[in-house]
């Protein structure tokens, strides 16, 4: 897999953590539990920022992309700096790899309280969960 079609397959599940925590995605721990695309997103960005390189620039396209999530350009923005690292990185590269091996399909915020998921085990294409309060969907 080359590294412009990882970052647009890590992108989405990235943006939903965006869009669940803003900012503060760049300060969470790893003992928040999330939803899973978010939790991988949020796994995701954590591994792209433990690399010194590029970090500020990263942390960057990340506070844009909170601030105007619809905004296309701060999302491709961002996915190039996620290509950059990428492919300065063969670590990160099969790091990044591994955690989205068991991932199917790409998880994107649709508004605050609804997450689509594309490709998801329920009947269709897309399956939008609106506010539902707290349901959690586990893998069997």
């Amino acid at each position: 897999m080359n590294v412009a079609e990882l970052a647009n397959q890590a992108l989405p599940f990235i943006t939903a953590a965006i869009g669940a925590y803003g900012t503060a995605i760049l300060t969470k721990t790893q003992d928040l539990a999330a939803e899973e695309s978010v939790n991988l997103g949020r796994q995701l960005l954590q591994r792209f920022l433990t690399r010194e390189q590029g970090r500020e620039r990263i942390e960057a396209a990340v506070q844009d992309v909170a601030e105007a999530p619809e905004d296309e350009d701060h999302q491709a923005a961002l996915r190039g700096q996620l290509k950059k690292a990428l492919a300065a990185d063969p670590d990160l590269l099969k790091d990044i790899v591994e955690l989205l091996k068991g991932s199917d399909g790409a998880a994107v915020i649709g508004n605050e309280s609804s997450q689509i998921v594309n490709g998801g085990f329920i009947n269709g294409d897309n399956i939008q969960i609106g506010e539902a309060g707290k349901i959690t969907f586990r893998r069997r």
